[in-house]
């Protein structure tokens, strides 16, 4: 299976795959290279071919924390659709990476040239990227700053 038909690019039709590719470009991201910093401008995202990326928040007094670790097929990076196109965490590349990278203001314009292009990747970032990652983040951010020895159960609640 080619990494076009798994993960998020899996998600959409391959019509809608097809065209949203022909807005990307391939990228390599070193191990170490900071991409993006929470509240910066969302001008871009990626589709992860290889390697992990860590998604982290920073918590005053105590560091950045790493909410969630993205690998293959993984959409980097949602806030570029929403906004005031700012991001919600930042992120970190932990092992090289090799990514499809995408200029956000081409792709919105897309999105509202075409209703159907831009119901169906904004269908997939919602439910492939938002709700997944949200319930993630708020899993790891419970095991963080829960009481010691309680981690978070599956659904969401103290085990």
């Amino acid at each position: 299976m080619t990494d076009e038909c798994h993960g998020f690019l899996g998600a959409l039709a391959p019509d809608h795959r097809t065209r949203l590719l022909t807005f990307s470009h391939e990228t390599a991201l070193p191990a170490g290279t900071r991409i993006f910093e929470e509240d910066g401008e969302a001008h871009r995202f990626w589709i992860l071919r290889t390697g992990r990326v860590a998604l982290d928040v920073h918590t005053p007094g105590r560091g950045t924390d790493v909410v969630e670790t993205l690998g293959s097929g993984e959409l980097l990076g949602w806030s570029w659709l929403f906004e005031p196109y700012r991001w919600h965490l930042g992120a970190q590349v932990l092992h090289a990476t090799r990514a499809y990278e995408f200029d956000a203001h081409e792709v919105r314009a897309a999105i509202e040239e075409d209703p159907a292009f831009g119901l169906a990747v904004t269908r997939c970032v919602a439910s492939v990227a938002i709700g997944r990652r949200l319930k993630a983040s708020r899993m790891r951010l419970l095991d963080l700053y829960g009481p010691p020895g309680a981690r978070a159960a599956p659904g969401g609640g103290p085990r």
